[in-house]
């Protein structure tokens, strides 16, 4: 049961709760995209068609950064991977952690952002690099059911690595 005095002092502070929330706020929208790969657990991922603009489709997706590019495994029928093979090379990302895009409400757009240069990463030591940050990454997350799928998806073809260079003032 509340006192009184739980009651006073909850109203004194609780004018300053809004304050604190846009305080929190105005810092996470302060930080760059590049400060936010450090920290999220997922990106948020759209191919740019030939038009300039967005595909449908998007994506919330596990990542690793690594040598300044972002990196994703994806299975090859997914329509990021086949967008690059069909020469649909750019693409927008956002950093942060929102839940399933569909389900979001679009709040993955108000996340750091950054326009990219997506390529298939073909190179068995990038391979190997990578996957390991993954897996110390996401070790608490699902990476003991999910390492070997990607590993052996990379090794058999069902899977494809992407990377995607970031845009200079990403």
């Amino acid at each position: 049961m509340a006192t009184r005095r739980d009651l006073v002092v909850g109203l004194a502070i609780a004018p300053t709760i809004p304050l604190l929330a846009r305080s929190a706020f105005a810092e996470d929208a302060k930080a760059t995209p590049k400060d936010k790969l450090e920290t999220s657990q997922l990106v948020y991922i759209t191919p740019i068609k030939s038009n300039g603009e967005e595909s449908r489709c998007k994506a919330e997706i596990w990542f690793s950064h690594h040598d300044g590019d972002v990196f994703v495994v994806t299975p090859s029928e997914t329509w990021r991977a086949q967008a690059v093979g069909k020469g649909l090379t750019k693409a927008r990302l956002w950093v942060g952690e929102f839940g399933v895009w569909t389900q979001s409400d679009g709040a993955f757009r108000d996340a750091p952002e950054f326009m990219a240069t997506a390529s298939i990463a073909t190179e068995a030591d990038v391979h190997a690099k990578v996957l390991s940050a993954m897996g110390e990454k996401y070790a608490q997350s699902g990476w003991g059911r999910w390492g070997q799928r990607f590993k052996d998806g990379l090794e058999d073809g069902s899977r494809v690595m992407i990377r995607y260079a970031i845009a200079s003032g990403g």
